[in-house]
């Protein structure tokens, strides 16, 4: 088990600059579900972004303390834009 707090920790020291929200969708500490934004995005697409969320979760990934997680990335132009839509 993990809590969203390390999940976040670990996805900034990945991406330092990174805002990041994380919320556990079934309280059982193994299924969550995070939005990154980061200017590590800028000029990659999508899956080259959750490539490198991942790389940051590595371990808990291979661990299986993490069995599952949603994933939304932004740019910080993007999450702008996104947050101005809602």
């Amino acid at each position: 088990m993990i809590s969203p707090v390390q999940v976040e920790s670990m996805i900034k020291a990945g991406l330092p600059d990174a805002y990041v929200q994380v919320q556990d969708l079934t309280g059982g500490g193994d299924h969550y579900q995070a939005t990154v934004v980061s200017s590590a995005f800028e000029g990659k697409r999508r899956v080259q972004q959750h490539q490198l969320v991942y790389q940051a979760l590595k371990e808990a990934m291979s661990s299986e303390a993490i069995h599952a997680l949603a994933l939304n990335t932004y740019t910080p132009n993007e999450w702008e834009a996104a947050r101005q839509t809602v």
